[in-house]
């Protein structure tokens, strides 16, 4: 398990941008076995891939409903990935979650059963 804290979330109108940081309590060396990534999560709806990172060599991979306005940024000296979502839509409404997982995983980078470990999330709210 990696302890994951999420942090950034808000209220904010749409349009504007937002930057969503998460910490991973490990060290270095565990960093580079992992991949990092966000989650959504809209009420009433199920929880969605919005970007990863490979720790090791920050090999980076997007959702199509974000790419182009999202970017995901590892801080390898302070443990960090953030997230910045840009031109907001209602739509972009959600609990983010950042999610933590082994890099060599069978399982497909924006499939959440490819990480194993979950922070509780930070809820951004888009204002029409």
């Amino acid at each position: 398990q990696v302890p994951l804290v999420e942090s950034g979330g808000g209220l904010v109108q749409a349009g504007a941008s937002l930057r969503l940081s998460c910490v991973a309590s490990v060290s270095g060396r565990t960093l580079d076995t992992l991949r990092l990534g966000w989650f959504r999560q809209a009420p009433g709806r199920q929880r969605e891939f919005v970007a990863a990172v490979r720790w090791i060599d920050g090999s980076i991979g997007y959702a199509a409903s974000v790419k182009g306005r999202a970017s995901i940024f590892r801080d390898q000296a302070k443990g960090l990935v953030d997230l910045q979502i840009g031109s907001l839509k209602p739509e972009d409404t959600a609990v983010y979650y950042c999610a933590a997982g082994p890099r060599l995983s069978t399982f497909d980078y924006s499939d959440s059963d490819a990480y194993v470990s979950w922070g509780q999330g930070t809820l951004v709210t888009v204002s029409a």
